[in-house]
């Protein structure tokens, strides 16, 4: 008997998610999603036992070759300066993930327009509004309305508190007169929902026993799940096939126990991030698309952005308790977010305040950095940087350039046989001089807070978390893979609604835009259902 959806969605991430969601309130329609790894349970996370510092290095690190998960696949970034970041399982990257949640900024939608640099979008800000609003409702955003840099939230949850940390790093903005805000988090400060509110455990970065992070798998999930979709997890799809008409026509893939499945479809989503999605086009080859899916072009896999990151790290006299609460959300400056004329670069960077490390990885690092040695003086210098230090990431806007890219690794496999991938990247000039601006501009804050710098450098190998620009969207087929509702010019019943579908990349994590982007993509597709699945 043949396997028959209306709608096959491939990852269940992120966008992934919110598909499913806005999807299926439309309840005649038969929903899969496929996701290649597990469920996570909570009382698997590290942080439910008391060596989570040391057990996040394990299965739950970000880093793939570390985990080796059978869900993973082999990413050869040798020849990138930044390392590839994910996590494959039920609620994708977000299982992980900080949960700092801004906003693009209209401007990041019109780079070529304003600063000659990029390519304008087939889309605006306005565009993306209620979508924005929408996908706040369903995730929690926690916040604070009123930012002069981003001033068109509406209503957000309280935000995280600052601590004592995040109120010395405010003083050391205030007194150079330079914007800073309680950060955008993806994290309950009260109850929302059915999940409660964050009770400042910290590692949000190993996955959130509370609940209060918003990852998608208890977010969108169970709505999503409510309305009727089917998730098939340990299946990996391996190739997107299309029909005599040159239409997709469903997906191929592997199951828990190595058996090759097809399941046929009306139409298929993609939503397995910007390294991931591109591997999968690029694995579908046809007569029709002999070099990949949608890759008539040589579009599929180029134009990669990934957000250098600088990182700065100061030491401050007092203990301020710096470990408590969620590491990647306090407050944030967006006061060099916008090209200035008397920078020598264009676009620009948001400054993260991190908080300081936990007990462990203060000991460990501190020890490479040889801050805190062993012998007899070991604790009284622990003692002088735990609790007292935190961090600036600079996340870098990162310019479109065709040579970094994604390609497969045929000579390298996962374990249902299906090729990796290779990713090339260099620091464009740009990009290494905002790198440089930012470390400088760090310095000054923690100067101006009273903090020893101890630490800085740039770019910050780890951290190629945000994951960009590979299938791009654009309103002309010769130099875009996709439409600004993400539907693929070249098989209209296939669409593309992760961040691989970005012009341009911002200065901020791309998962609110993204998910926003998800759902504008759902509701053109609610409006042209009738039409999508009658022509099928």
């Amino acid at each position: 008997m043949t396997d028959v959806a209306d709608i096959v969605i491939v990852g269940s991430g992120a966008s992934g998610a919110a598909a499913a969601w806005s999807l299926s309130r439309n309840r005649s329609l038969r929903i899969v999603c496929f996701e290649q790894g597990s469920v996570t349970r909570a009382s698997d996370y590290p942080s439910s036992t008391v060596d989570w510092e040391l057990a996040r290095a394990g299965k739950y690190s970000s880093n793939p070759a570390m985990r080796a998960n059978p869900a993973d696949y082999p990413i050869d970034d040798s020849a990138s300066p930044i390392s590839i970041a994910n996590f494959n399982g039920f609620g994708g990257s977000t299982i992980l993930y900080s949960a700092h949640f801004p906003r693009f900024h209209p401007s990041d939608f019109r780079t070529r327009s304003l600063d000659g640099v990029g390519d304008d979008w087939p889309l605006d800000y306005d565009d993306l509004q209620p979508f924005f609003r929408e996908n706040e409702r369903m995730m929690g955003v926690a916040g604070l309305v009123g930012d002069p840099a981003s001033p068109d939230y509406d209503s957000l949850l309280p935000p995280v508190p600052l601590g004592d940390v995040g109120r010395e790093m405010a003083r050391g903005f205030n007194s150079l007169g330079w914007h800073w805000w309680p950060s955008y988090s993806a994290i309950n400060t009260h109850k929302h929902g059915a999940r409660a509110a964050c009770v400042n455990l910290g590692p949000c970065n190993s996955g959130c026993t509370q609940g209060a992070k918003a990852s998608v798998d208890v977010t969108y999930w169970p709505a999503a799940r409510q309305q009727g979709v089917e998730v098939r997890i340990e299946c990996r799809v391996r190739e997107i096939t299309l029909d005599a008409r040159g239409r997709a026509s469903g997906v191929i893939y592997v199951d828990a126990k190595g058996r090759e499945n097809r399941i046929n479809a009306k139409i298929v989503v993609v939503a397995c991030s910007g390294i991931g999605t591109p591997r999968l086009l690029l694995n579908s080859k046809s007569s029709a698309f002999p070099d990949g899916l949608l890759n008539e072009h040589g579009l599929v896999g180029r134009n990669l952005m990934l957000h250098p990151l600088a990182y700065t790290e100061g030491v401050f006299e007092d203990n301020l308790r710096s470990s408590i609460g969620p590491h990647g959300c306090c407050i944030l400056s967006q006061q060099f977010y916008e090209t200035a004329p008397d920078r020598d670069f264009v676009r620009g960077y948001t400054m993260q305040v991190l908080r300081g490390a936990p007990p462990v990885e203060t000991a460990v690092s501190g020890y490479f950095m040889r801050q805190v040695p062993l012998g007899p003086d070991h604790h009284k210098r622990f003692a002088r940087q735990f609790n007292h230090t935190a961090g600036i990431a600079v996340i870098t806007e990162d310019l479109p350039e065709a040579h970094n890219r994604v390609e497969l690794d045929l000579e390298h496999c996962d374990s249902s046989g299906m090729p990796g991938v290779k990713v090339f990247y260099t620091l464009g000039e740009n990009t290494k001089r905002m790198l440089k601006h930012g470390l400088e501009a760090s310095k000054q804050v923690f100067d101006a807070a009273g903090a020893r710098v101890v630490s800085a450098f740039a770019p910050v190998k780890h951290t190629g978390w945000h994951l960009m620009g590979t299938a791009r969207m654009g309103e002309d087929p010769a130099t875009s893979v996709v439409n600004r509702y993400g539907q693929a010019h070249a098989v209209k019943n296939l669409f593309i609604v992760d961040s691989s579908i970005f012009v341009t990349a911002g200065a901020v994590n791309p998962v609110a835009t993204a998910q926003a982007l998800t759902l504008m993509a759902c509701d053109f597709l609610h409006r042209n259902m009738s039409e999508l699945i009658g022509e099928a």
